[in-house]
């Protein structure tokens, strides 16, 4: 059988994964009070057994007014831990191999809607709640303006995420992803679009870094057994925003915090960003931090084809793939990988007999 590195394994940090293919956090939309259904037990599961490496769960939020939709998971209460934990059980006895990750989040500026498909932003009569931000600046047209968090918002956003990583790692994750991109609160900070303050959590980049990296070390407090990295757009797509050297001034700040990885993103701060998108078109990105902050590096983006993603771990753009769409698609696509390029794997004794069809 043919030897590939897209089967090959990758260490980060205290975990190894068996393969380079892993599942990003997609949000779902189903939870009820931020706690999973039968649907994250059937969701995850499959993707457990999907033939990646490593899943991660959704856009998980830290507190209850920093969800993205009414219908987002949160771990903003320690009675959400034990659901948690049940999902995460469901994937294991799928797939005993398969490493869990949760991707945790504050919406910021961008939060209080209804569902993907409902209606759109939600006001405090309609179910929803009051966003803050750093700034008093709307993300477009489809939000509202934002209050203006105080000091005090902030230090209590940097308890609520070191809170949310316990409670992570007490359901049993293997990983947590600090989400700093896609214009959510962290990225907000970090963009001079979004972050227009003149104290010191605004200005220079220095200042704009000083609540994510806050952030983060709370997190590395609060969650030490667990493998900790980020996820950056590593551009905002728009003149004069954040880009790819803020990118990397702020991952090499992060590295001395414990930071074991980096997943790498691009766009999401505002309506008039300008992307290129294409199959692929974020790979360029990861392999620039990549090289630059010698962390290991996720890449993802329209990554659909087989031997595209193959080439991505070849050619070093990336060190491991994430398959998101596809895998709503092709929920065994890492088995249908390793089938079209002649990889030997462990797959499923119940499903063997598909191998031959």
């Amino acid at each position: 059988m043919r030897q590939s590195p897209l089967f090959s394994p990758l260490t980060i940090g205290s975990m190894t994964l068996v393969n380079r293919i892993t599942v990003p956090p997609m949000c779902q939309y189903q939870a009820k009070d931020g706690v999973p259904t039968t649907w994250h037990h059937v969701h995850y599961g499959k993707l457990a057994g999907s033939g990646a490496s490593m899943v991660c769960i959704e856009a998980v939020g830290v507190a209850e007014k920093g969800r993205i939709t009414i219908g987002c998971l949160g771990l903003w209460k320690d009675e959400q831990i034990e659901p948690f934990a049940e999902v995460i059980k469901t994937m294991r006895a799928i797939n005993p191999d398969i490493k869990v990750m949760v991707q945790l989040n504050h919406s910021g500026r961008k939060g209080s809607h209804d569902v993907q498909w409902g209606k759109g932003f939600l006001t405090p009569e309609e179910g929803g709640w009051e966003v803050k931000a750093p700034s008093a600046i709307s993300a477009g047209s489809a939000y509202p303006v934002p209050a203006v968090m105080t000091k005090e918002d902030i230090e209590l956003v940097i308890e609520d995420y070191a809170a949310a990583a316990a409670r992570a790692q007490a359901a049993g994750v293997d990983a947590i992803q600090l989400h700093a991109a896609h214009g959510y609160l962290m990225h907000q900070f970090l963009s001079p679009i979004s972050n227009c303050r003149d104290d010191e959590f605004g200005g220079c980049l220095e200042n704009r870094m000083r609540v994510p990296l806050r952030v983060f070390e709370a997190m590395k407090k609060a969650a030490p057994k667990v493998v900790l990295g980020v996820r950056v757009s590593a551009t905002d797509w728009i003149d004069g925003g954040w880009d790819e050297s803020d990118t990397i001034a702020f991952v090499n700040a992060l590295k001395p915090l414990g930071c074991d990885f980096v997943d790498v993103s691009t766009g999401g701060t505002a309506e008039q960003q300008k992307v290129p998108v294409a199959y692929g078109y974020q790979l360029k990105h990861a392999r620039l931090i990549k090289d630059a902050c010698g962390l290991v590096t996720f890449g993802v983006g329209l990554i659909k084809d087989v031997r595209q993603a193959e080439s991505a771990i070849v050619e070093e753009a990336c060190d491991a793939v994430g398959i998101g769409r596809q895998m709503l698609l092709d929920p065994h696509w890492g088995w249908r990988a390793a089938l079209e390029l002649g990889v030997d794997v462990e797959f499923p004794p119940s499903y063997r007999r598909g191998m031959h069809l």
